[in-house]
């Protein structure tokens, strides 16, 4: 991806933001490892290769027995249409691997499929940009990838017994166990080349997830312009706000047990005060609610063991008050019978 605003990538410190990243996605831009869609292909083939190879096998010797025996009198096109029957059991094969390649990759992208990535773009055309692609940090990346894919398949092979051993063991065995010799070698190497391949898969999956996210790396700069744009988008503030009544109804729900007394409607309006015995400060309102909200509050005050009391004026004159702040002087006395009336309420239970 490249630079926005003619700005250094030293100055793109920060991590990219969750709006960063969708908006690439939009773009097509996620990242995908194609060793991975390539080892999962590998495996598939393989499985449907194995499985395929009694019936690939017996008839692929046949065919091959058929042309030896008359090799003297059959043409290349007609030695191609003996083989041809055996050659259409590979289908499978490379149906399993173009089944695996096209998994993985989904995989990878979550399902994204876009064509966004395939537009034309006058900027490659540029042979300036050509030549800073072919010899940019990419082409060296994947230089070296290449190179150490070379390396560690070459070193797994070679591990398994590679050719030196397979040769010498088919040069001095009999023509009936050549079959069996070359199978069991030909397992070997396999396997070791998968080995070889699944630890570049995994590799290259962490390294293509890291040069993604570095690649949308933000500077401090498109951070605040972000948030700036975000504060102005009415879905974003809609968002904003419900997250934010959300979490106050759910601290207001969890003052509820602490309340002194619940006064109720009762059953439209419910509001909680708080107060502490000997304390010289008003009646504080820590919770109210209408109708669905009220019935939570009386629910949780019922399992907290809090009083309901009704009264539907003062539940009315309350409920206009706002969270956390006390009752005004002209509702002392109706709160404090209220009040007195639970205290007695409660001593009466105890004694």
């Amino acid at each position: 991806m490249a630079e926005e605003g003619g700005e250094e990538a030293e100055d793109k410190t920060e991590s990219p933001s969750a709006r960063r990243l969708d908006k690439a996605r939009e773009e097509g831009q996620v990242p995908n490892s194609r060793e991975a869609s390539g080892f999962a292909a590998l495996l598939l083939a393989v499985l449907a290769a194995a499985m395929a190879a009694p019936s690939l096998g017996r008839d692929l010797l046949r065919a091959l027995r058929g042309i030896l025996e008359r090799g003297h009198e059959l043409s290349p096109q007609a030695a191609l249409e003996v083989l041809m029957p055996s050659a259409a059991l590979l289908v499978p094969v490379l149906g399993a691997a173009a089944v695996g390649a096209a998994a993985t990759t989904l995989l990878q992208t979550r399902g994204l499929v876009s064509a966004k990535g395939l537009a034309p773009q006058l900027s490659r055309l540029s042979p300036v940009s050509g030549l800073k692609r072919i010899l940019g940090a990419e082409s060296v990346i994947e230089f070296l990838k290449t190179l150490l894919k070379m390396v560690l398949v070459g070193a797994a092979i070679w591990h398994a017994g590679g050719a030196p051993e397979l040769l010498e063991a088919v040069m001095h065995q009999p023509a009936a166990a050549l079959l069996g010799t070359v199978a069991d070698g030909s397992l070997r190497l396999l396997a070791a080349t998968l080995a070889a391949f699944a630890l570049l898969a995994g590799a290259d999956v962490f390294l293509v997830r890291f040069r993604h996210l570095r690649r949308l790396r933000m500077s401090r700069q498109d951070m605040k312009e972000e948030a700036k744009d975000s504060e102005g988008d009415p879905h974003v503030k809609a968002k904003q706000k419900a997250f934010r009544q959300k979490m106050a109804r759910r601290r207001m729900m969890a003052a509820v047990p602490k309340a002194a007394v619940v006064i109720t409607n009762p059953t439209h309006y419910a509001v909680a005060l708080g107060y502490e015995e000997g304390s010289s400060a008003a009646p504080k309102i820590l919770a109210k609610g209408a109708d669905e909200v009220a019935a939570k509050i009386r629910e949780k005050a019922r399992e907290a063991g809090v009083p309901l009391v009704s009264n539907p004026p003062l539940a009315r004159a309350l409920f206009k008050l706002e969270l956390e702040t006390e009752i005004p002087p002209e509702h002392y006395q109706a709160v404090a019978e209220i009040i007195a009336f639970v205290w007695r309420a409660r001593a009466g239970r105890v004694s």
